[in-house]
């Protein structure tokens, strides 16, 4: 034994795999969590306890408080057993649900416990036990205090989860993995590597930000610490610690993608005064002045010398997609290929058609690859980029595919950024060394959002809208104003207006307050049987789709019921009227996308968000913010705050984290734009300790950027 831990002393540190501890020899549990992504020592780190009780004496029942942890002994008077006949546990075991009344063993006490779910093995070793000793929470039932599945043991036996330090853990469960399992892993870590936990801030950082060093830190987080020295007020303060090293670890990938990026060097665009003002005149009405602005950044960016990473946010309608082929223009001009990639063909299609439209009289070779595209045409549209005949390439991710090359690719628009990946993006950039890329979203994007999602690329807003948007209003319909609603609806289809109406799901769900694409087709049917009506989702064949947006474009479909397949990138002027089926089932933000497909020209738009029955609380709250703002920003801020960032974007992305172990970026910002201060200030005055060093290398290694460079 001696010879072991003088191994393990000389031969292990943090880094070492997970599967190398003493007395692990593979398993489930080990398979499950390695299946996560927690390969080495320091990953066992971040499973962030979500509580930490002290273990208490053992006490009087009198003592016992509702919601306290409390440990207690007493014998047993009386205990039952009933079969749980709903449930069966592994091989089909049955399970029973198991109560036990204990008399205190210092007074006249009495307390319940209960086990829901349990096999015989926990009754018929209570019924061994002549003085039970047991700790849990106390909860009261009808007067009564009692525990809930306790831990048990005989009088003076230890058991073997309490900690030494009297300190008892509860983890998460990870992957399948619950938190008895997950601790006996992290207790075979050697007790001498946690005092070996390297630090990432200069001390001088620590004291001025009034943080614990990581070691104590993690020591106090995971009660490697004695039971006397721990406090609450300490595992809050060392997850503060922890919520600022996410941050600050994040800034550090951001930091160096974007040195990657401004170490290249970019293609050079130039375009003289006059020709950039015929450009701004392709389209047939004044640009507004966010949109001048957001390309004169891009003009500077494409005579810079270095690639252009720009991020174009702007709310619905903006006018986003007139700078994007303005700059196409410029690229083209100046003899690259510029391609446009886009979340959805329907999207992809819409671009085509606009751009085409736009420059019909350049003497451009535009091409569309999606899908749907033949295998023959894209072999074909792949010779013709390869060999620079094509100067501008719109479609979906199959642009970034291997097999597709340019002869000189000058800039990569992406559409819709967040719902790709990072990594997707930079694929499509990196076809070219130095090439530009001009990055839209309509999402409106919170200030601490950008500064981790966003951090490498330069951002232009754009706010305000093309002059003659009439804009969109929204109401809350319920079953007390519905017919109200199909009145007003039937008004304006009688002034041959357009109907968008949104549905959550496609078929019939088990949750049978969904209400599902063919239900509320045959519905509206039955109300407006005199119109056309047609349906449309994402599981349709593309040129299904492309033909019935096609159809409604051309008002040969009056009421078109839809998914949120048509969140973006359908822009039919005629359509007025969105009504969206249970509204609770969206975010705020694809709400306010979605109803930004109306109201786009010279006749108002308006917005219902219809429920099937009376609503109130949390979700009459949520709805009443999209009824209220037409500020996207606004909406983003409140959206963030109940759903979340990760549910915000709908995808995590590659490269930085969306759900994060334990940082909120709304909640804690504040650590979030402290962070960021203290890295660049770090990097700047060349304070780097040891640990960040060697994280900044294995970080450049791993960050796939301009795999051209």
């Amino acid at each position: 034994m001696r010879s072991k831990r003088s191994n393990l002393s000389k031969d292990y540190n943090w880094y070492s795999p997970i599967d190398s501890l003493p007395g692990i020899n593979g398993g489930k549990s080990l398979e499950s969590l390695q299946a996560t992504g927690l390969n080495i020592l320091e990953d066992l780190l971040w499973l962030i306890p979500l509580k930490i009780h002290k273990i208490p004496l053992v006490q009087n029942f009198s003592t016992a408080k509702e919601g306290e942890y409390f440990r207690g002994q007493g014998k047993v008077i009386s205990l039952q057993s009933r079969p749980n006949f709903k449930a069966k546990g592994k091989g089909r075991a049955p399970l029973l649900n198991v109560t036990a009344i204990i008399k205190d063993d210092f007074s006249d006490g009495i307390i319940t416990l209960k086990w829901f779910n349990c096999y015989q093995s926990i009754y018929d070793k209570i019924k061994k036990i002549d003085l039970i000793q047991f700790i849990g929470i106390v909860t009261e039932f009808q007067g009564s205090k009692q525990i809930l599945n306790p831990e048990i043991s005989e009088k003076n036996v230890e058991n073997e989860n309490q900690s030494q330090s009297g300190l008892k853990i509860q983890y998460p469960t990870v992957n399948g993995v619950n938190t008895a399992n997950i601790k006996k892993i992290i207790d075979k870590i050697p007790l001498f590597l946690w005092d070996q936990i390297e630090e990432s801030l200069p001390t001088q950082l620590l004291e001025e930000r009034n943080l614990l060093s990581l070691n104590e830190t993690f020591k106090i987080i995971h009660a490697k610490v004695d039971a006397d020295s721990w406090s609450e007020e300490k595992f809050t303060r060392a997850k503060e610690r922890l919520i600022y090293e996410e941050f600050f670890l994040e800034q550090i990938k951001i930091s160096i993608r974007k040195n990657k990026i401004t170490a290249a060097n970019g293609i050079i665009i130039t375009t003289n005064d006059d020709n950039y003002q015929k450009y701004c005149s392709i389209f047939p009405y004044d640009l507004t002045p966010d949109q001048k602005s957001a390309l004169d950044n891009i003009r500077s960016d494409f005579t810079s010398g270095k690639p252009m990473m720009r991020l174009i946010q702007g709310d619905v309608g903006c006018g986003k997609t007139s700078v994007a082929l303005i700059s196409s223009l410029m690229v083209i001009k100046n003899g690259h290929q510029v391609a446009f990639m886009c979340p959805t063909e329907s999207l992809a299609l819409q671009h085509f058609k606009e751009a085409t439209h736009i420059f019909s009289n350049e003497n451009f070779k535009i091409e569309l690859i999606i899908g749907s595209t033949t295998e023959a045409q894209k072999k074909k549209i792949r010779e013709a980029l390869k060999a620079g005949e094509i100067d501008l390439i719109i479609g979906t991710h199959a642009l970034i595919q291997d097999n597709i090359e340019f002869k000189h690719l000058g800039l990569s628009i992406i559409d819709e950024q967040h719902k790709f990946g990072v990594d997707q993006r930079l694929k499509l950039t990196s076809k070219t060394a130095g090439s530009h890329s001009l990055i839209m979203t309509a999402t409106p994007i919170p200030r601490s959002l950008c500064l981790t999602q966003y951090g490498d690329l330069e951002i232009s807003v754009i706010k305000t809208m093309p002059q003659g948007r009439k804009g969109c209003q929204t109401r809350i319909v319920t079953p007390l104003n519905f017919d109200k609603f199909l009145s007003f609806m039937k008004t304006r289809l009688e002034m041959k207006e357009q109907v968008y109406i949104i549905v959550p799901a496609i078929n019939e769900s088990v949750d049978q307050e969904i209400l599902h694409l063919e239900k509320v087709y045959n519905r509206f049917k039955d109300f407006f049987p005199e119109y056309r009506i047609a349906g449309l989702h994402g599981q349709l064949k593309s040129d299904e789709k492309a033909s019935i947006l096609q159809d409604f474009n051309d008002h040969k479909i009056d009421i078109l019921v839809a998914t949120s397949v048509i969140e973006v990138g359908i822009n039919v002027i005629n359509a007025t009227i969105m009504a969206i089926m249970n509204p609770e089932r969206f975010g705020l933000s694809s709400l306010h996308q979605m109803r930004g497909r109306v109201g786009r020209g010279d006749k108002p738009g308006f917005c219902f968000l219809v429920n099937d029955r009376q609503i109130n609380g949390e979700t009459l709250n949520r709805l009443q913010v999209i009824e209220k703002y037409t500020d996207g920003f606004k909406i983003a801020e409140e959206d963030l705050k109940i759903r979340g960032s990760g549910d915000l974007f709908g995808t995590n992305q590659s490269g930085i984290q969306t759900s994060k172990k334990i940082a909120d970026i709304i909640y804690h910002s504040q650590y979030l734009v402290m962070a960021r201060e203290d890295y660049l200030k770090m990097a700047h005055e060349n304070l780097l300790t040891p640990k960040i060093e060697h994280l900044i290398k294995n970080f450049s290694e791993d960050v796939r950027i301009f795999s051209t460079i």
